[in-house]
């Protein structure tokens, strides 16, 4: 599972400039410094460049870090390639986000590896933001989705989700104007709200949970969003 061929074309898939601006809108200014795990082409990141002295853009994907980079011409962000479960090269921050579902790239263990992670990185009373996909998913693509597209340097592609269980599968098939093609594969996994509230609250004070950005508590919708406050102690 990478991001090698999907870093070309996933703004062109994916981006969307209203749902960009509620991020950064939810997440708000809660310090100085901040770190961007999972950062993907960086949308969200430069954004949040505008609120905080100091930002971090990180990914797994060094395809995604250079397309987030080409995009920084003022070089506003320090843009860096590495795995978020371990962050011992980065210092600590005032506020840690895990944003667009990325943290369901995660399974249980890598899930409170971040975790531990993140509550280590951050300065005292220091605040983590991230978002996942709830529960529902699992039964929106049980049946499965697909779509397709053209972009405009010729290629077509195909986007295939389907769920089995707490997992999601994600298919790409990129058919290039020269005759090839080229797929990538990903899994996400659909964590249980109550376990990633009872790993929350061994690290953190948990401030606010919605839904759909603006639905109070866990409700039908997308995405469960967290606002979480480190504690003292772990």
């Amino acid at each position: 599972m990478n991001y090698d061929i999907l870093a070309r074309y996933y703004d062109a898939l994916v981006k969307d400039d209203e749902a960009t601006r509620h991020w950064v809108h939810w997440i708000g200014s809660a310090g100085n410094t901040l770190l961007d795990c999972a950062c993907g082409s960086g949308e969200i990141t430069r954004q949040l460049a505008e609120k905080y002295e100091d930002v971090q853009g990180m990914a797994l994907s060094p395809a995604m870090i250079e397309a987030a980079a080409a995009k920084d011409t003022d070089h506003q962000v320090t843009w860096s390639t590495g795995d978020m479960t371990d962050l011992s090269g980065f210092g600590t921050f005032d506020v840690i986000t895990c944003l667009c579902d990325s943290v369901n790239y995660l399974d249980e263990a890598g899930l409170v590896r971040w975790l531990d992670q993140a509550w280590t990185h951050l300065n005292p009373g220091g605040y983590l933001y991230f978002d996942m996909h709830s529960q529902d998913r699992i039964d929106e693509f049980r049946e499965g989705y697909a779509e397709a597209g053209t972009f405009e340097d010729g290629t077509q592609v195909q986007w295939l989700i389907e769920s089995e269980d707490n997992v999601l599968y994600q298919d790409f098939a990129f058919y290039l104007p020269d005759g090839r093609t080229l797929q990538e594969h990903h899994l996400q996994y659909i964590h249980d709200p109550e376990f990633v509230r009872q790993e929350l609250e061994k690290r953190f004070t948990l401030e606010s949970v919605v839904t759909d950005f603006d639905l109070p508590g866990l409700q039908p919708g997308e995405k469960y969003f967290y606002i979480c406050r480190k504690k003292e102690t772990a």
